[in-house]
């Protein structure tokens, strides 16, 4: 609320307090650095539930009608309130669900009516979490997930050794294990009692107010120290003090849904955390070495010893960084507010419409309408996208909508005639090979093939010798004459020097050819590519490309090598072309997934950008292209030279009329130069990368509805026929698993 409040006027209404004045009024108590009025009804404390909420409700009013200028935004964080504030006039209705208040202790038995008739009401719905969402996802067409963010600098501070340590705190003897938050059915008492027995030499320090509990039946011990409630500021200073941060919850009903803000901010103060198996916790933390979970008290112990053998400053804790660094509340706040803006337009758009007593048609964005139905959307008309939404609408007859943000099929397959007539690729070569005869029969369905051997040569010392390497290479760079597969192996061999552990792409290359060879082929060209150094990437960089001692100089091996015979999106267009299928380009999936009604959604851009980024950004390298058209029949010798130097910025030139057959009297070529910025092409295959990957993928495999394919969407380096071969196995498991599903139903702030 306080980012809220930069832009526009934020009350805050507490909840009632009685008082012995016989007439309702209201408490203004601003904070001026934070912008935010909170208001706290004061009432008769005599007065019925009907009573109150009249009075709430003439309250309301009497702040609305003196206080804003125009209809505001209702902002509800509890359905309890929407008995009385139902029926103020809104520009939107936000219904922010932070818990699932039903299951607490002592919830009002309205709770559930009230909610419906709130969810009914509202514009927008947030939830404080990934379960509680997919609780709750049915009962809205505009509800997304928000899990708790966290202000790092703020908590930040706890690492810093600077601040003064609390008097309640610093007599405690360490080790420190401490807990901050509501105590309340929530925690596992028990738990606690027992890891206090089984450590009677850790200080366990628990803070916060009690809260639907006798104090009395709060655990008492030695090491147990109950230290009451705390500001939020005083928060770091306690933090500090702690060697391991407590996530105690029992497993009920209270704590099904919930998503515990103080994981990150735990983290963000730089003290490993240790919590009982919560579900949105193991989600989105749990495979963190700073994080432990544990289900009974000797796995919370055993799990308590291992965080604090952890270092300060050790590598989890940048970890937990990397983490963090994508979740902030400004982050939160811009999400929202985009949100809550486009519901204001919508709100008005139907307010509009209902004055002019217009049809109830929803507005149009990217091209699809609220009332449209499909049984499947396809996000991507690449490869995995274009053969799923075939497969889906002519072997299970689904009416599918493919959309893709760019403005042409076929992805970075794309192919067309530039202004001199050549056919060039847009996003750099293409070189159809595989092994795989169940993907030629299938993609032979919608092209001819024309036959191609892809050669590739690498520019070295003035000479052009063939990539990957072989006997030609050897001779041509060293001046030899090796005349047999035996002589060069054993040249090779002899340069060739002992890796202990391969595990790097440098390891691959000097353990099979020397250092020499790797230096003048690979490095280079790897670190213009990666931005990063061999020694940096995964082995599998450099094991794509083999070492060879024979003079065959195709760069692939396999048994089928051809080319669409009149071009990649020719292939596509005839791929996509059915009547149950409908293909909109220039169409983001921000711009339609909540106007339509799907049964399930195949998602294949990038896995990070569908969740938002919340575990961060998973780390592309992405392609610059220069594409030129020169006045002569030939450019170059074969269709792609390799230029490995580091000093010459692209990493290789493509002569598109090799690849294609094309006669012209001209000829188009295109430098390729990777780059940080940009579309993403290659996922960076190092640990890092899969560890953030895998926190995406825990997200990606709890969505029933959505089936995610292709290189982007699992963060893998795949060929064009791995993906396709992908996409064909994927709708086999959809077709075993129910994926067949018709389309589902319709279903300034204060």
């Amino acid at each position: 609320m306080r980012r809220f409040a930069r832009d526009r006027k934020v009350f805050f209404l507490e909840e009632f307090i009685p008082c012995d004045h016989h007439l309702p009024f209201l408490e203004f108590h601003p904070f001026p650095e934070d912008g935010v009025i909170a208001l706290r009804p004061r009432l008769p404390h005599w007065w019925s539930v009907p009573e109150r909420e009249a009075g709430l409700a003439q309250l309301l009013g009497m702040l609305i009608d003196t206080a804003t200028t125009a209809a505001p935004v209702l902002w509800f964080y509890t359905p309890m309130m929407f008995a009385f504030a139902g029926g103020v006039e809104a520009a939107a209705v936000v219904y922010d669900c932070m818990d699932e208040l039903t299951a607490f202790r002592f919830a009002d038995p309205r709770l559930v009516e009230l909610e419906e008739r709130l969810i009914a009401r509202a514009d927008a719905v947030f939830t404080g979490g990934w379960s509680l969402y997919e609780a709750k996802r049915h009962r809205h067409a505009n509800i997304h997930p928000f899990p708790s963010a966290v202000d790092a600098t703020h908590f930040g501070q706890a690492r810093e050794g600077r601040l003064r340590p609390p008097a309640d705190q610093a007599r405690l003897p360490g080790p420190v294990l401490g807990f901050y938050g509501v105590i309340d059915e929530r925690l596992d008492l028990d738990l606690l009692a027992e890891v206090a027995s089984l450590r009677p030499n850790w200080t366990i320090a628990m803070l916060g107010p009690v809260a639907k509990l006798d104090a009395a039946d709060l655990p008492r011990a030695p090491n147990i120290h109950w230290l009451g409630g705390k500001a939020y500021d005083e928060l770091p200073a306690y933090l500090s003090g702690w060697d391991v941060a407590l996530m105690p919850f029992a497993l009920n009903e209270a704590t099904r849904f919930i998503s515990p803000t103080k994981t990150p901010e735990y983290l963000a103060g730089g003290r490993p955390v240790v919590s009982t198996p919560i579900a949105d916790v193991v989600r989105h933390y749990g495979e963190l070495h700073g994080v432990r979970i544990a289900a009974d008290a000797a796995g919370f112990v055993a799990a308590c010893e291992a965080a604090l053998s952890l270092r300060r400053d050790g590598p989890w804790l940048a970890e937990a960084d990397a983490v963090l660094a994508g979740i902030s509340w400004d982050a939160t706040h811009r999400q929202m507010a985009a949100i809550v803006g486009e519901a204001i337009l919508a709100a008005r758009h139907a307010a509009t419409r209902a004055a002019n007593d217009e049809a109830p048609a929803a507005p149009s964005i990217g091209g699809a309408s609220r009332s449209e139905r499909f049984d499947a959307l396809v996000v991507g008309a690449g490869f995995a996208g274009a053969v799923l939404a075939e497969r889906l609408a002519s072997q299970a007859g689904q009416r599918v909508l493919v959309i893709d943000r760019r403005d042409h099929v076929a992805g970075n397959a794309y192919d067309h005639f530039d202004a001199a007539g050549v056919l060039v690729h847009r996003y750099g070569p293409h070189i159809f090979h595989t092994n795989s005869q169940r993907v030629v029969d299938y993609l032979s369905r919608f092209t001819d093939w024309r036959p191609y051997e892809h050669r590739v040569l690498a520019s070295v010392e003035d000479k052009l010798l063939p990539m990957p390497i072989n006997r030609t290479t050897v001779n041509g760079l060293y001046g030899l004459d090796l005349r047999s597969d035996a002589e060069a192996a054993a040249f090779l061999a002899a340069r060739a020097e002992p890796v202990a552990e391969i595990r790097s792409a440098e390891d691959v290359v000097v353990s099979a050819v020397g250092r020499h060879l790797y230096e003048t082929f690979f490095r280079g060209y790897t670190r213009k590519q990666w931005g990063l150094d061999p020694s940096e990437l995964d082995r599998s960089v450099t094991a794509r490309v083999p070492t060879r001692v024979d003079t065959d100089d195709r760069y692939f091996l396999d048994r089928f090598q051809a080319m669409p015979a009149e071009g990649y999106t020719a292939m596509f267009e005839r791929m996509l072309d059915h009547p149950g299928i409908t293909v909109r380009t220039g169409t983001d999936y921000r711009m339609v997934r909540e106007r339509i009604e799907v049964g399930h959604t195949v998602f294949t851009g990038p896995v990070d950008e569908f969740f938002d980024h919340r575990f961060g950004k998973l780390p592309y390298r992405s392609l610059a292209f220069r594409h030129e058209t020169h006045d002569r029949p030939q450019f170059q010798p074969v269709g792609v030279v390799n230029y490995p130097d580091a000093a010459i910025p692209h990493t290789r030139i493509t002569e598109y009329k090799h690849l294609t057959g094309q006669r012209h009297a001209k000829t188009s070529i295109s430098y390729e130069v990777p780059s940080e910025e940009g579309e993403p092409y290659y996922p960076v295959p190092r640990e890092e990368s899969r560890a953030i990957y895998r926190r995406y993928e825990a997200l990606a495999n709890a969505m029933p509805n959505v089936t995610f394919v292709g290189r982007l969407a699992t963060y893998r380096y795949y060929n064009m026929d791995q993906v396709v071969a992908q996409a064909l196995a994927t709708f086999e498991r959809m077709g075993s698993a129910g994926g067949r599903a018709s389309a589902a139903a319709a279903g300034p702030a204060i």
